[in-house]
């Protein structure tokens, strides 16, 4: 399809359109008569599977591991869109949003170091300690007479 372009993952690489599928359906919302002849809803799809041919092996299990929640059980990544009333204009919406979360998913995460507490950060963990303590010590039988 001419509309599909090639999705920039990082730096230099990119998964070529033809890793891409895409599938139209009619939307709905606004539109008028317009919405019941016209398949402006799109479908892309992406086998995850196939970036290793494209990404280094390293990458290609980071985007996996970090998109899992939104695959399918094929590993099929899938965005939709139906936005807008042109079918154009999905498609480019459709791309950008898939990029963006290719771009993310294989973005390495920083490691994060180990650190201490500081004195502020203990001296104020104590003193609500204290508060919380002295309101549940409250609210025990009190001798009235």
């Amino acid at each position: 399809m001419s509309q599909l372009r090639d999705l920039v993952v990082i730096g230099h690489r990119t998964v070529p359109a033809r890793f891409l599928d895409v599938r139209f359906a009619r939307s709905s919302g606004p539109g008028g008569q317009n919405v019941n002849k016209v398949e402006t809803k799109v479908d892309l799809r992406l086998d995850v599977n196939r970036l290793v041919e494209v990404l280094a092996p390293s990458v290609a299990a980071r985007v996996r591991h970090q998109l899992s929640a939104r695959l399918d059980a094929d590993g099929t990544l899938r965005v939709v869109c139906d936005e807008h009333r042109e079918r154009a204009r999905n498609v480019a919406t459709a791309l950008d949003r898939m990029e963006q979360m290719l771009q993310a998913a294989a973005k390495p995460r920083k490691k994060r170091r180990a650190t201490k507490p500081t004195r502020g950060s203990k001296e104020r963990r104590l003193k609500e300690k204290k508060r919380r303590a002295g309101l549940k010590k409250d609210r025990g039988k009190k001798d009235w007479t």
